[in-house]
């Protein structure tokens, strides 16, 4: 079995430096022979749960397709239909879940966050509670803190296109939306690339502050990779200027930390007072020639002009398709009989 056989992925954090550029080498591969590879049969037999809390567009598509490739299945699983126990309401524990679905199946994949929880934290529970009592690997297909997966694919397409992300700049700002979108894709995308020695701004208006944790862990590894990372809460002229020279811009709306004291409709509120805050083509040149990266799905209009989004320094079909094949490369290293 291979070293990471039985690993959980639940944060981008857990897996060391190392481990995340071994999976980008299967994922590589698998892109490059995507039906010949040698991890074709890795799940042959197999099958793979998804617990989805949360509706998505692309993360079952891609993980149906990630275990069938693999020779394996994937069952869609939505917990309201489980009868499992939920605040004031009898039901099937966490436990008892776990450990029969154990039985079953090689892995499970977990997708909680923004209205399918009470506060910020509770799908990171969760995900942990069913770490604590699953005997197979449990998956995030995001939650509340992070997308693990969203971040090995963003890596992937950056690599594709720089070679080296070393000391490359990279711009995270906010960007308007009324969709009131959760941490999970900025985290992972930041902890990867500074994990990876980019030199980061992170850039927003004032009150859209991340997760402080986090951002501390953002900050220790770039230390340790001996690059940069520098918060700018401000206005457009303070993001016209952390543009300058850019060679990554990902431009993402994400919601303030007040989202579960004051509610959505007070966020909506509070997001449509910077409406000007969206990449445009005007504010892209700016950057060094920058690629424009998104998790997706995006908000054509709002976080980005159309212009950018489908310009051709945009790699975000790229990183869309590289979900598939870091999925693949997790499932087949992590639950596979290599």
């Amino acid at each position: 079995m291979h070293k990471l056989y039985g690993r959980d992925l639940i944060t981008i954090q857990e897996w060391s430096l190392s481990e995340i550029e071994e999976t980008l080498e299967v994922a590589k591969e698998m892109k490059r022979a995507r039906y010949t590879n040698q991890y074709k049969d890795a799940l042959k037999n197999r099958t793979f749960f998804m617990m989805f809390y949360n509706p998505s567009v692309r993360t079952r598509q891609s993980f149906e397709t990630a275990a069938t490739e693999l020779g394996g299945h994937a069952q869609f699983l939505e917990p309201k239909t489980m009868r499992l126990r939920e605040k004031g309401k009898a039901g099937e524990t966490i436990e008892d879940a776990a450990k029969v679905m154990s039985r079953y199946g090689v892995g499970i994949g977990i997708r909680i966050l923004e209205d399918a929880i009470e506060k910020y934290g509770d799908g990171d529970f969760i995900l942990r509670e069913y770490a604590k009592y699953a005997d197979i690997p449990i998956v995030s297909m995001a939650h509340d803190k992070c997308h693990p997966c969203q971040a090995l694919a963003d890596m992937m397409g950056m690599l594709e296109h720089l070679r080296d992300v070393k000391r490359k700049k990279l711009v995270m700002m906010w960007g308007y939306s009324t969709m009131v979108r959760s941490w999970s894709s900025v985290h992972a995308n930041l902890l990867i690339s500074s994990m990876f020695g980019m030199d980061i701004k992170l850039v927003y208006p004032e009150g859209y502050d991340l997760d402080p944790d986090v951002m501390n862990m953002v900050k220790d590894n770039s230390k340790k990779s001996n690059s940069s990372f520098e918060i700018v809460s401000g206005n457009l002229n303070d993001l016209k200027k952390s543009l300058e020279g850019a060679d990554v811009v990902y431009s993402r709306n994400w919601m303030s930390p007040k989202r579960y004291d004051w509610g959505k409709d007070k966020e909506i509120e509070m997001a449509n007072q910077h409406k000007d805050w969206i990449l445009s083509k005007e504010l892209m040149k700016l950057t060094n020639d920058a690629c424009f990266i998104h998790p997706m799905p995006v908000d054509r209009g709002n976080e980005v002009e159309d212009e950018v989004a489908s310009s051709k320094n945009s790699i975000i079909y790229d990183i869309a398709e590289n979900r598939l094949h870091v999925q693949k490369a997790v499932m087949a290293l992590t639950m596979g009989n290599l």
